[in-house]
């Protein structure tokens, strides 16, 4: 059977530049094994594949690929999905903020889409799930090994190593500055055995130190157990994020917020707009959000 697909660059308003996404808005027929199938010809870090909803007030059901492993939530697909449906006209676009419900394996995803002269330019995620903590994680001098730095290169004390999820884990490992983020390199063996069983396999690294004067972190994400090397622009983990700053800022009630900068080094350049609500010391409800730029369409001959 023929499947159309396009891809678009997420959270960036330049060609080539963010997080790239394949996306088939029409996936009916395709089984779990063909969707991953798929995923791998394409090798992004992500592919989504678009169904109708099974809950009739929802916009649509999305499944989220790697090129080795399925996805309960991902931002990444869920931000350029909304984007792509919306410039294709699959999914209507009522005003200037029209408000969806996508269907993830974590639960039901709202998202924003804003526009501009009837065209989307940026879509904003609500996150389905609250952050949850890990366990103890490894010491700070085997995820140094991991990362071919020193344990001088990671933070501890207020920002220390620590992992979260808001259904995705990662670990969070904050930096000294962006040296020891440029420095870093993936142990793969030191990896398999610090990390490979862990709770939170995926490491993603930041510093305070940023490249752009309106950004407030800069980060890489490196995920060998999803088949992604380093990741450009990683929606799930921004989430995320938001939760392991949350937590740690005196801030009671109110909305925090922060522009995290990654991808850099891949030549990618990403920008990825965080906010957290706070209510009575507690966070209530993280998003985020970014532009996205359609790229490429075409056919695909898929196997029956």
């Amino acid at each position: 059977m023929r499947y159309r697909f396009y891809t678009a660059d997420v959270f960036t308003k330049h060609v080539f530049g963010g997080n790239p996404l394949a996306v088939f808005p029409d996936a009916r027929g395709l089984t779990a094994e063909r969707m991953q199938a798929i995923a791998r010809e394409f090798n992004l870090s992500e592919t989504v594949f678009v169904f109708p909803p099974e809950v009739a007030a929802h916009t649509r059901r999305l499944r989220i690929f790697t090129p080795a492993m399925e996805l309960p939530f991902a931002g990444h697909p869920t931000v350029g999905a909304a984007h792509v449906l919306a410039a294709i006209g699959d999914i209507p676009l009522a005003s200037e903020v029209t408000r969806h419900i996508f269907e993830e394996g974590v639960g039901p995803v709202g998202v924003t889409i804003f526009t501009r002269d009837g065209n989307p330019v940026f879509a904003q995620l609500s996150a389905a799930k609250l952050p949850e903590f890990g366990p103890t994680r490894p010491s700070t001098e085997a995820i140094a090994a991991v990362l071919a730095l020193e344990g001088a290169d990671i933070l501890e004390g207020q920002y220390s190593p620590q992992a979260v999820s808001c259904g995705v884990p990662f670990l969070f490992v904050p930096l000294r500055n962006r040296d020891a983020l440029r420095r870093a390199r993936l142990h793969r063996e030191q990896w398999e055995t610090v990390l490979s069983s862990f709770w939170a396999p995926a490491l993603y690294l930041f510093t305070f130190e940023t490249e752009r004067n309106d950004s407030h972190l800069r980060a890489r994400m490196f995920a060998p157990a999803m088949g992604v090397a380093e990741d450009p622009a990683t929606g799930a983990a921004a989430t995320a994020l938001a939760g392991y700053l949350g937590v740690r800022d005196t801030t009671a009630a109110g909305t925090l917020r922060w522009v995290v900068e990654q991808g850099f080094e891949m030549g990618r350049p990403s920008i990825l707009e965080v906010e957290a609500d706070k209510a009575a010391g507690r966070i209530a409800a993280i998003r985020v959000g970014g532009a996205s730029v359609m790229v490429s369409e075409g056919v695909m001959e898929v196997p029956v």
